[in-house]
């Protein structure tokens, strides 16, 4: 009998089922409710140079958006942590963007009774997510205002991370159909909420930090920001974002796990302030990621 191949877990591992396997081999059945009905609950959390970042806020809300939509994951936040850093120590990744998912699973056959379904839980690492390029990063990104409304929260709560996508999807297809490198959505009575895994922000004509307040996801990068502008003593405002408010702005940049804090120097076309990525978007970004060096955010992985 030949030897059984050791697993290859370097392009990113999976917990599946009970079983940690190579990235590539990771799926789910296609009768989860969690495939057919984007029927989940998610959250995603990062390593940067050998630790997570705010683990445990990340797995706070994780819990939180379970219980928002009656889904419960079968395992408490330590044992969810377990999963994750093998995930990562299987991988040897250093740095990683790590997803927790819980899905409805599947009801008995014939029935519609979402409490039938047997819940299930999934998790897995692969390298580091930037959601923009190092020249993009580097001159500021192209952000077009859609005219696709965001699914309004009454409807589907924003503050519980979800897969319900594709008004973000449509929208973003027709911001780079534009010529745009992505899209900030609104709430159709003029204000911009989010985009596709992102929250938006503006240093407005007058000085002022400003970030929507309601119909968004509260990121944790977004909350990081939050936390970093009041440590450095910048004026904020957590408030409804009028597009034109946006526009007019000097300053502008998106907060995401993908990226931290990532300049906007054009919106619809036109240049945002000067043009270029201002200071206290460069004041943040480099402040943010002074954080993941601080202990009280920073959990090292175990690699063994």
């Amino acid at each position: 009998m030949g030897r059984m191949s050791t697993p290859d877990f370097s392009q990113g591992a999976a917990y599946v089922r009970g079983r940690y396997v190579p990235i590539g081999e990771a799926a789910i059945p296609i009768t989860d409710w969690g495939f057919l009905r984007s029927d989940a609950a998610y959250d995603v959390v990062t390593v940067w140079e050998g630790a997570f970042f705010r683990l445990d806020a990340h797995l706070e809300r994780f819990m939180a958006s379970c219980a928002r939509f009656r889904l419960d994951p079968g395992r408490t936040a330590a044992q969810v942590t377990a999963v994750l850093e093998e995930c990562v120590r299987l991988s040897g990744l250093r740095s990683a963007y790590v997803e927790m998912i819980a899905t409805r699973g599947q009801p008995p056959w014939g029935s519609r009774d979402p409490r039938q379904a047997v819940n299930q839980f999934y998790a897995f690492a692969v390298p580091y997510v930037w959601i923009a390029n190092e020249a993009q990063r580097e001159r500021g990104l192209h952000l077009q205002v859609s005219a696709v409304p965001r699914i309004p929260s009454a409807s589907v709560d924003a503050r519980a991370k979800n897969y319900h996508w594709n008004d973000l999807t449509m929208g973003l297809l027709g911001a780079l159909d534009a010529g745009a490198d992505t899209v900030v959505l609104g709430d159709g009575a003029g204000h911009v909420v989010e985009g596709p895994g992102f929250n938006v922000f503006c240093v407005n004509a007058q000085g002022v930090l400003v970030t929507p307040a309601a119909g968004v996801l509260e990121g944790i990068t977004r909350r990081t920001v939050l936390e970093i502008a009041q440590s450095l003593g910048l004026p904020v405002e957590v408030r409804a974002l009028p597009a034109a408010e946006l526009r007019g702005a000097r300053e502008a940049f998106l907060s995401s796990s993908g990226g931290g804090v990532l300049p906007v120097t054009r919106v619809d076309g036109a240049p945002v302030g000067d043009g270029v990525v201002g200071p206290v978007t460069r004041r943040l970004a480099d402040t943010y990621w002074a954080w993941h060096q601080d202990p009280r955010h920073s959990t090292p992985v175990r690699y063994g």
